[in-house]
């Protein structure tokens, strides 16, 4: 779906329209330009990207990792390093951002930072006419993007609970457990935090367990 809508953006460009709106200069008033370029671990050619973007950029960072990778050290140091007036620039959607959710999310991030992105491939400029549009298209993309992921997350659930799936955290104590730290409690008289440590868990823990089995404690 991430790239079916980055083509669907991509032809905005070639639009009479929009043609000739965006120009990219190396140097903003205001500020630098900043490029990121992004490349797998798999020997991808950086190139591509860098060629691109040091033509119109003061720095280029390149970051050698998976888009699926939870953490991005250099994504997240350019960001962090960006000031009011810079402009943040890469070459694809999909070398910057996880989904179109990501890209919203620091677009948003960017604008209320006072720094602006632009897009190569899709002759995208966020402070243009045309960017504000595609930033509305990708507010609505993202809004719908979150519905199907929210609609699969219960579908997943629910279908698991049918199979008797145990959801959430697994328990620190099996039944078992908790019997036996009952009987310690009630019949051997024994503390009760002294018996949570011999078994490893907080009193909350403990007494939570004795709930849920509805064993009383008095």
């Amino acid at each position: 779906m991430w790239r079916k809508w980055t083509q669907i953006l991509a032809n905005f460009k070639n639009d009479p329209f929009w043609k000739g709106k965006v120009e990219y200069m190396k140097n903003s008033k205001n500020g630098r330009s900043i490029g990121y370029a992004r490349v797998s671990l798999s020997g991808m050619n950086e190139a591509r990207q860098t060629d691109r973007l040091q033509a119109v950029c003061d720095r280029v960072y390149v970051e050698k990792l998976s888009g699926a990778a939870k953490s991005r050290p250099v994504f997240e140091k350019v960001i962090k390093g960006l000031k009011e007036g810079d402009i943040l620039v890469v070459l694809d959607l999909d070398r910057a951002f996880r989904s179109t959710i990501d890209a919203l999310l620091t677009m948003e991030a960017l604008k209320a930072r006072g720094i602006n992105l632009k897009i190569l491939s899709l002759n995208l400029d966020l402070s243009t006419e045309f960017g504000e549009v595609v930033f509305g298209i990708l507010a609505s993309l993202a809004q719908f993007e979150r519905r199907i992921i929210a609609r699969r997350t219960k579908e997943g659930l629910a279908a698991a609970r049918k199979r008797g799936v145990k959801l959430g955290r697994p328990r620190k104590l099996s039944d078992n457990e908790i019997r036996m730290a009952h009987s310690m409690v009630v019949c051997s008289h024994q503390p009760i935090n002294q018996v949570a440590k011999r078994f490893a868990v907080a009193q909350s823990t403990m007494r939570a367990g004795f709930k849920r089995m509805d064993l009383g404690t008095e």
